[in-house]
């Protein structure tokens, strides 16, 4: 049997901006009533799945499949009508599904977690699946999820840079969810992230 020796690391640096986002960054299930502007909203979408360059996107994708879509179920969102929009990140715009505050309805969904329903916006994570799964079959679910998952830090680390709460949600019922945003089988749901300032 070949014996292991330790080796001991240097201390990492707690001084650059990442270790101070790292630590800050936490699950916040609590929100205060207060709103949040478009600028914030717009900053906080880029963050999320925004272009840097034409083409590429602030997280990794296999092969470029890019399957995600983000939807944003508003509830009080200063310079934005409460409703259900659609991220289009291709040119940086929301896109109007549904007219309306469907935080209560997004709550049920899963499963009546207060959270969902107290913040001031939920950002929706679904994927098309067939754009990955077209390339890598079976595997390419494993890459949704992966996906999935660059995504959600992206969202803890911007919430944690903007003084925002966030919490990762992911038990709820697939079909109420993706049947509120008016999506059909070929969709999957991946994650809820309920968006508020903490108290």
């Amino acid at each position: 049997m070949i014996e292991l020796s330790t080796v001991k690391l240097p201390s990492p640096d707690m001084n650059k901006l990442l270790a101070h986002l790292l630590v800050k960054r936490k699950s916040i299930r609590k929100y205060g009533k207060d709103s949040v502007d478009l600028t914030t909203l717009s900053q906080l979408l880029w963050y999320t799945y925004g272009l840097i360059d034409g083409k590429r996107r602030v997280v990794p994708s296999a092969g470029a499949t890019y399957p995600v879509e983000v939807y944003v179920v508003v509830k009080n969102v200063v310079g934005l009508e409460p409703g259900i929009y659609k991220y289009n990140e291709y040119n940086h715009t929301l896109e109007l599904v549904k007219q309306g505050d469907y935080s209560r309805e997004l709550a049920r969904a899963c499963l009546d977690q207060s959270w969902v329903r107290n913040a001031v916006l939920n950002i929706v994570l679904v994927a098309r699946y067939e754009k990955t799964t077209g390339w890598y079959g079976e595997r390419g679910f494993r890459y949704i999820y992966m996906e999935a998952g660059h995504i959600g830090q992206n969202i803890y680390l911007a919430a944690a840079e903007m003084g925002l709460g966030t919490v990762a949600v992911g038990a709820f019922n697939d079909e109420e969810v993706l049947g509120l945003l008016g999506l059909g089988e070929e969709y999957i749901a991946l994650y809820v992230f309920p968006i508020g300032k903490p108290p």
